[in-house]
């Protein structure tokens, strides 16, 4: 696989001026780009980040990733979710420039969190959203108060969470899909950063193969369903 080509993304807002990003084409018939958020401890680099976006590459979903500018100044306190919308925001409208379409906005955990308060509160014209990981709540403590958003979000949206997360109780996070017309698909034993049990696990292909497939079953039936004009 072709390493992905780096670019930088000027920002009109934040404390940074400008943010690395990383285009990856589609490697399989192209079937949309996904402008993809980093974790809270992660960033662009990240492993899993390479990770997803290689399998996804596979199935046929370009990336374009990016830094939030707090990791991009090199601190570990994460940004204010308005800068967090707005970098999304702009890295969408950078892609819309410089990427094929049709778009979908995702993110693996603190990443796609932000990245559905981007789709809801700026209302923006994407095909869906994917969540990798999705942060419900902090570990230990469930709740379902960080997905009050979710139900104002134009879009389809895509779960991809292991069946170990320990931050997506799995009882709450099923209701949460329901409730919003959500698709849901478990990893087997895969945990909050998709380490998986291999002496336990079910599902035969690697997990990232595994969620690939999902995501790519996602975006044919998001695409199916979007009028041609503004696909």
């Amino acid at each position: 696989m072709r390493p992905p080509t780096e670019h930088r993304i000027a920002l009109t807002a934040g404390p940074v001026a400008e943010v690395g990003a990383l285009h990856l084409p589609a490697t399989a018939p192209h079937g949309a780009t996904l402008v993809f958020s980093h974790g809270a401890g992660a960033d662009m680099f990240h492993p899993n980040m390479q990770a997803i976006a290689e399998a996804f590459a596979a199935a046929g979903i370009a990336t374009l990733r990016f830094n939030f500018p707090f990791k991009e100044a090199g601190t570990a306190r994460v940004d204010a979710k308005a800068v967090c919308i707005e970098t999304i925001a702009t890295a969408l409208a950078f892609a819309r420039h410089h990427c094929e379409g049709p778009f979908l906005l995702g993110g693996h955990s603190f990443g796609g969190r932000m990245a559905t308060h981007a789709a809801a509160e700026r209302e923006l014209d994407i095909a869906g959203a994917i969540c990798c990981s999705f942060p419900l709540h902090q570990p230990g403590k469930p709740s379902i108060r960080r997905a009050a958003h979710l139900d104002a979000i134009g879009a389809p949206l895509l779960f991809l969470s292991g069946t170990r997360d320990g931050m997506a109780n799995r009882q709450l996070l099923t209701q949460v899909a329901e409730r919003v017309g959500a698709t849901l698909r478990w990893l087997d034993t895969a945990d909050h950063g998709y380490r998986v049990l291999k002496r336990r696990r079910i599902e035969g292909r690697d997990v990232f193969a595994e969620a690939a497939d999902h995501a790519r079953c996602f975006v044919r039936d998001a695409l199916s369903k979007r009028p041609a004009a503004t696909a």
